[in-house]
């Protein structure tokens, strides 16, 4: 669980985004929590410079379906960075387990074989409760922690000597 506010973040320290193209892939599963990850990684896109134009959003039905979702915007749109957005709610089976493990893994291979950073932003709760908590409630919006972290990557593929450009 979260115990700081995952909205914080040093607009200083990060990458004008300006000139970077954004995937976003979202599931449609639980969209009172993935729409707000969703709008929490568009502001924080556009407060760190990137333009409405160079941010694309792909909706998928469920947490499962973002590896692909993912895999095909690499391969059909220019991108600097994608944005994975789910959420996966712990129930009575391991239906949780499987899925949870299934896209953590599908996610870690995209990044492994393309040149494309993919960030993990599935929110994988024990309770609807902490998935409202983390998805722009009490613990903030971890939609803007991974928008940040999209940015830092992007810069990081695009440099030729990361550890200068992006102040490591």
């Amino acid at each position: 669980m979260a115990t700081t506010n995952l909205s914080v973040y040093d607009k200083a320290t990060i990458p004008n985004a300006k000139s970077f193209r954004f995937g976003i892939v979202v599931s449609e599963w639980n969209p009172e929590i993935t729409k707000n990850l969703h709008k929490g990684a568009i502001e924080a896109l556009l407060d760190c410079g990137a333009t409405k134009e160079n941010i694309i959003s792909w909706d998928v039905p469920g947490s499962f379906e973002l590896v692909y979702g993912c895999k095909k915007m690499i391969q059909t749109e220019q991108l600097d960075a994608i944005i994975a957005i789910g959420n996966v709610i712990q129930g009575e089976t391991k239906h949780f387990d499987f899925v949870c493990e299934g896209v953590t893994q599908g996610i870690v291979d995209l990044n492994i074989k393309y040149d494309v950073p993919v960030v993990f932003c599935v929110l994988t709760d024990n309770t609807k409760q902490q998935s409202l908590d983390r998805s722009g409630g009490k613990h903030g919006n971890k939609g803007i922690e991974c928008a940040v972290a999209a940015v830092k990557m992007a810069a990081l593929k695009n440099s030729d000597k990361p550890s200068e450009s992006i102040g490591f």
